[in-house]
């Protein structure tokens, strides 16, 4: 692990801190206020109020109004800034070439493409026939459309595909919408020589597809009442879908169901998992209604990943004490752990996230010291090879690669000053080819910008690392303005990844950086586990011994550092904002999980159920309870003053009740000592991931610039 020395010289003077204006607005509108009606709860011995447990019931008359009321309390506070959002908007737009085509791929004789038309919203999904060599489409066939996602979302104020699967043999897709933003889709079936859809439309479907081998039947999951995909049905195309037949269901509230077929054609996997669990089921994809089979029986904290090859399955797996995951080999006529045989052992610290198979080859997903990379296995001499990446802080990630029988991967490359790259190799060669590099138009040129990764200690002497970026020759005397972000959940890594909207705070002489907290995966399995639980309060203190580096190494100040992170993100914005307001000029929490507590103790609600093996069950462990409540964000608003905050929320949101953070506003307002304005705004059409149109989410994404912007200005 590297650990950043700290200067010679001892301590180096700051700019003194500036004196925090409260001119936020050009106005000031009073805010409004809920009605304060405490429900007291007694749990473990512990007596607390929740003094607006009423807004989470939307069908209350009160709650709409409300948030209509916060709506336009946000925007007349952010009135000032509406210049300088439009401008950003202006320069977001000027950067991203419109009208594009994605690099083509290859699928059973058919090239597929992803094209952007300049002034429509969303992709349209296209594909050519192979031009007979393999080797690319046939440019003078006409160009099909198979599905234009802006034809789809006319009369909506939301639209979202959820899935889109093109059958075995090319004449059929399976595709779903979302029209509300609650994450439930509706499946078609279409035509692809017709390109008419036919008269199914199944409702309350997930994200899964899969096409058996006959390219007449389908497999979907299906959600439950709190939003959990709990069964697998299977589908004839043409049939009536009161006729579909129920594959699995699965009870156990943990687990998530997901269905979906391997690279070659020959199987469909059916997987359940929890938080900490796995199990998964085989079916041959030419025998669709055959039974399934059993790949390894559930066993509590140990999860597995199963990619199929023909007569061979190659699984991911901590089993046996493989914290960081080895890689296995079995069959799939005797697939049981029984018959596990290591291809890749485990290695501390080298965790192994992913495995793709080809014909001829694996190329495994892994991570080191916050690194990530691929490595390529040949399967017939099983020798291995890294593939070169050109930057100490970059991400790999793998590409589309649908097709089995081939030697070549795509993969995308990307950093803090890369835009993305798509990239294809020679698994044989390592000859490496550049298809493309995602456009950025207006004279960008990486080179005006460094980027690097630093160190800051924790409490307990972690060393925490930290990606960053700024333009290059950046004065570190406090002077300049940063937005430090944070995620730490679910073993989700935050990898460096690069933003043309991100430019616009570095032009302006921002730092931007990422706090790579404990609760994410970027260290490891070890990282992930320190982060959660009741470990959970290293992601708050992490995130603070980051910002504390950060002002300590001269990138930036208190009065000019702003924290922003989203939903189990937007968690650590609320927990920070508690434990160090002083940081921070302002904090900017997305769909925030600042509830956890009476979250967590309702298993009615969405996700709760299956999100105890991540944060712990309150009702059931009075150690958990009180660890949950020490941090809780609406739990511990104190009296003192509190930066300036924006939340933001959807109120068709199926993972973060919007009431999380109506609620945390409502307390912050009524506690907070301060003069820093706290807003609130409500997606009332729109769920967990906000605006669905393309323009709408870049305007959007102005909007919070030009708050942190404006935020940091108003301090001067």
């Amino acid at each position: 692990m590297l650990v950043v020395p700290p200067r010679a010289g001892g301590r180096r003077r700051r700019p003194a801190r500036r004196a925090l204006s409260t001119e936020f607005p050009l106005s000031h509108p009073q805010p409004p206020v809920a009605d304060s009606q405490p429900v007291v709860r007694t749990l473990h011995g512990d007596e607390v109020a929740d003094p607006y447990s009423w807004v989470r019931d939307r069908d209350d008359p009160r709650v709409l109004p409300l948030l209509e009321a916060e709506n336009a309390y946000t925007a007349a506070m952010t009135a000032p800034m509406e210049a300088l959002q439009d401008t950003l908007f202006d320069e977001i737009r000027s950067r991203i070439q419109e009208s594009d085509l994605s690099v083509p791929w290859r699928r059973h004789g058919w090239w597929y493409q992803v094209r952007t038309l300049e002034g429509l919203s969303y992709p349209v999904h296209v594909r050519r026939p192979d031009d007979g060599s393999g080797t690319g489409p046939d440019l003078d066939a006409p160009e099909s459309v198979l599905l234009d996602e802006n034809i789809v979302a006319e009369g909506h104020d939301y639209s979202r595909v959820g899935a889109a699967a093109v059958s075995p043999d090319g004449s059929r897709l399976a595709w779903s919408v979302d029209h509300e933003g609650d994450e439930a889709h509706t499946l078609r079936i279409r035509d692809l020589v017709t390109g008419l859809d036919g008269e199914e439309a199944i409702a309350g479907t997930s994200y899964a597809l899969a096409w058996a081998a006959d390219s007449a039947t389908v497999f979907y999951t299906t959600l439950d009442a709190t939003q959990r995909p709990h069964q697998v049905w299977r589908h004839v195309v043409g049939a009536d879908p009161a006729t579909d037949v129920l594959v699995v269901e699965e009870p156990d509230e943990r687990f998530f169901v997901d269905v979906g077929a391997n690279r070659s054609g020959d199987w469909i996997l059916v997987a359940m998992h929890s938080a900490v669990t796995s199990e998964a089921w085989l079916l041959d994809a030419h025998r669709p209604t055959d039974p399934l089979t059993l790949v390894a029986a559930r066993q509590q904290g140990v999860e597995y990943h199963v990619e199929a090859h023909v007569e061979r399955l190659f699984i991911l797996s901590n089993a046996a004490g493989a914290d960081d995951f080895a890689l296995y080999e079995t069959s799939a006529e005797t697939p049981g752990p029984e018959s596990w045989e290591i291809v890749v052992p485990h290695v501390p610290g080298v965790r192994l996230d992913d495995v793709d198979a080809l014909r001829d080859h694996l190329v495994i997903h892994l991570r080191r010291d916050g690194v990530t990379a691929l490595r390529v296995v040949d399967l017939t001499t099983r020798t291995s090879r890294e593939f070169d990446l050109p930057e100490e802080v970059g991400t790999v990630s793998p590409g589309v690669n649908e097709e089995f029988d081939t030697a070549t991967y795509r993969f995308t490359y990307q950093s803090l000053v890369t835009p993305p790259s798509v990239f294809d190799e020679d698994l044989d060669t390592a000859r490496r080819v550049l298809r493309k590099q995602q456009p950025v138009l207006g004279g960008y040129s990486p080179h005006g910008f460094e980027t690097r990764r630093v160190w800051a200690t924790a409490d307990d002497g972690t060393q925490v690392p930290i990606s960053l970026v700024h333009r290059r020759g950046l004065a570190r005397d406090g002077s300049a303005p940063c937005l430090l972000y944070g995620y730490g959940a679910y073993e989700a890594s935050m990898d460096p990844w690069f933003s043309a909207a991100r430019l616009s705070l570095l032009e302006r002489g921002w730092v931007w950086a990422i706090a790579h907290v404990r609760g994410g995966g970027e260290l490891g399995r070890r990282w992930y586990e320190d982060g959660k639980l009741l470990a959970k309060p290293h992601s708050f203190s992490d995130f603070v011994a980051a910002a504390r580096h950060l002002i300590d190494a001269g990138y930036t100040a208190p009065d000019r550092l702003v924290a922003r992170g989203g939903s189990a993100g937007g968690l650590l914005m609320g927990g920070v904002a508690n434990l160090a307001p002083e940081l921070f000029r302002a904090v900017i929490a997305e769909v925030p999980f600042v509830d956890p507590v009476n979250t967590l103790l309702d298993p009615s609600l969405p996700l709760t159920v299956t999100e105890w093996e991540e944060w712990g069950n309150p009702a059931a462990d009075a150690e958990v309870y009180r660890c949950i409540r020490g941090y809780s964000p609406y739990e511990n608003v104190r009296p003192e003053p509190y930066p300036t905050i924006l939340a933001t929320a959807g109120f068709e949101d199926p993972r973060v009740g919007y009431h999380e953070p109506a609620k945390w506003v409502q307390q912050l307002r009524a506690v907070t000592t301060g003069e820093q304005p706290v807003l609130l705004r409500t997606e009332l059409g729109a769920g967990h991931a906000g605006p669905s149109g393309r323009y709408d989410a870049w305007r959007d994404e102005a909007f919070v610039l030009a708050f942190a912007i404006h935020a940091v200005d108003a301090g001067t």
